[in-house]
């Protein structure tokens, strides 16, 4: 992939350049600037598409500029629909500009791919992130410049000094990620999925341009099969070296055996935990590997690794994010990357689509509860019976008529943070994080809970928190991770199914499954759904770190010291071990850029 830099207003060519530098690791085959009066537009280039240096960005025609980061699956096709413009590459980046001119920013309709680049129109600027939020985009606006990157560790340089994000805060405790526009550092900011930024003379105006609650009704499940054969041919269109992540589950499954269906055998990369057999899927994708006939690498992680990784991971994350399964990938991006693969697939957004959590069902569940008649008993009951699991709060959310599902991701509900922070926190709090999406969705052609449970979770779940790890930890390493299931076609596709059809017969994945009987045996099918679990408390309680939580917390006294030590007491019992992981995180960035 790439990395994205520039400066519009004053800057120092000194600062500017030292900033750029920390996005290397972006792209290591060419760092090309554009320096002027007033204008700073850089990019470090992984090269996948026309590796000619006359594809090396920014790239310019007459009055245009653009750095971008990214591919654009469908530009082949747009060349040919765009046939008048003067070619002087073969690259995507030089359809971006092609489709600009010929459409304006209305160009992005026509976009397939994963992408966020910084456009410049004369005195205009656009910055853009694709539909599903696969590539990041970050802005810090000062009184004489405006500064945006790839990543937040490139606008650092230009705080005057670093401030925590109370919003940041909150909604990371709540669903793991900080909502956009909000990161950690209270004057940075980002753009969300299917949005983007027009800046000129000065001021700045944000615009969302897609939402999955717009896709078309589908009639028909006889397209999806094809779709995703598309999805996945699409991603296999390069000369470099490709490799594919394989779990035990079905979603990586899928992906190569489809591949390897249109002839492109695709070498897998399978993590292991020594020590650990409980939390490795290692005989499982071993298994899918000999049945597919695949090579499998499979790469071992040890407790020095934990140690030894810890503290650069959680650093090149910029912010925290509340996923104990960063640092195990990013020792598997680092494995495939030293084997000289520049692209990988992987399987995000899968579960989010095609109705994989076993909890989207559980809630579905508990939407029945609305229409009894006679509650008020329960809900006294629930009010005088406090548990600390959120299933209580489900049923009190229900019993008071309020938002039940809030995202898969939603981990300190409203309640415990109450309990947590030393400030009272209000019942449904929240919920104003996630307020603009229901907005959407309300006033969307769709009314069943399911595809709520998909859409604010492809918003927030999958584009803040699963794509941003997977594009750091990718990233860190100068190798690109393509997502098939994402591609939007098909994800409409998917979503705009009625509820029954994705439904089915009550069943996690069950149109998935219906399309993977033609690809995989039965067994690979009904295999038990495990996750990307890994020994991270284990680890954690092993080395030690856990007293850095009450550390950081008797320096800044955010929370009740005995509310702190209730969890760390159960992260210990192997209960709440999520909570406890972001407690961790939080401590360990706040430690390292507030005290």
């Amino acid at each position: 992939m790439c990395g994205v830099f520039g400066i519009l207003g004053e800057y120092s060519p000194s600062l500017a350049r030292t900033a750029l530098a920390t996005l290397h690791h972006r792209g290591k085959d060419h760092c090309g600037i554009i320096q002027e009066n007033h204008l700073f537009l850089a990019h470090h280039r992984l090269s996948i598409t026309d590796h000619h240096h006359r594809s090396h960005q920014p790239l310019t025609h007459q009055r245009l500029l653009l750095s971008f980061n990214g591919e654009i699956y469908n530009h082949n096709a747009l060349r040919t629909k765009l046939s008048e413009f003067p070619w002087q590459t073969s690259s995507d980046a030089e359809v971006i500009l092609a489709a600009y001119q010929r459409w304006g920013i209305g160009c992005l309709d026509h976009l397939e791919g994963m992408f966020a680049f910084a456009l410049i129109d004369d005195q205009k600027l656009y910055l853009v992130r694709d539909r599903f939020g696969k590539k990041p985009m970050f802005y810090y606006s000062a009184s004489k410049c405006f500064v945006f990157a790839s990543e937040i560790k490139a606008l650092k340089p230009f705080l005057p000094s670093v401030t925590m994000n109370n919003n940041a805060l909150r909604s990371y405790l709540s669903f793991l990620a900080p909502t956009p526009p909000h990161t950690f550092y209270e004057e940075i900011e980002k753009l969300e999925s299917g949005e983007y930024l027009c800046w000129e003379r000065g001021n700045f105006t944000k615009q969302s341009y897609y939402s999955i609650a717009n896709a078309p009704r589908t009639t028909s499940l006889d397209s999806l099969e094809t779709l995703l054969h598309a999805s996945i041919a699409k991603r296999l269109d390069t000369h470099v070296s490709t490799a594919a992540l394989l779990s035990g589950g079905i979603d990586s499954a899928m992906i190569c055996a489809i591949a390897k269906a249109q002839g492109n055998p695709l070498p897998t990369f399978t993590l292991g935990y020594e020590g650990f057999k409980g939390y490795d899927e290692r005989p499982n994708a071993k298994a899918t590997a000999q049945y597919l006939g695949l090579a499998n690498t499979q790469v071992v992680l040890s407790y020095d690794d934990f140690d030894e990784n810890l503290d650069t991971v959680l650093t090149q994350m910029d912010e925290p994010l509340n996923d104990p399964a960063a640092l195990p990938l990013y020792l598997l991006m680092e494995r495939i990357a030293q084997e000289g693969y520049k692209v990988v697939l992987s399987g995000e957004g899968s579960d989010e689509l095609f109705l994989g959590y076993r909890q989207y069902f559980e809630y579905l569940d508990i939407e029945h509860a609305s229409i009894l008649g006679h509650k008020n008993w329960l809900k006294r009951y629930f009010h005088q019976n406090f548990s600390m699991n959120r299933e209580w709060e489900w049923y009190k959310r229900m019993f008071e008529e309020t938002l039940l599902f809030r995202t898969s991701g939603e981990k300190f509900t409203d309640l415990q943070q109450s309990r947590l922070f030393r400030r009272r926190i209000q019942d449904n709090e929240s919920l104003a994080f996630l307020q603009p999406y229901r907005h959407q969705f309300d006033h969307s052609d769709y009314t069943h809970p399911s595809h709520w449970y998909s859409m604010i979770d492809l918003k927030l779940f999958v584009a803040e928190h699963f794509l941003t790890k997977l594009d750091r930890m990718s990233m860190a390493h100068t190798l690109e991770a393509r997502a098939p299931f994402l591609d939007h076609r098909l994800a409409e596709a998917v979503f705009g199914l009625s509820h029954e059809a994705r439904l089915g017969s009550g069943g996690t994945k069950f149109l998935l499954k219906e399309i993977g009987k033609n690809y995989l045996s039965p067994e690979i099918l009904g295999r038990k759904k495990k996750g990307f679990a890994n020994p991270y408390m284990e680890w954690l309680i092993a080395s030690d770190r856990l007293k850095l939580i009450h550390e950081v917390n008797n320096q800044t006294g955010l929370f009740h010291p005995k509310e702190l030590q209730n969890y760390i007491n159960m992260g210990r019992q192997g209960k709440f071990k999520h909570h406890v992981w972001g407690l961790y995180v939080l401590s360990h960035w706040m430690k390292r850029e507030l005290l």
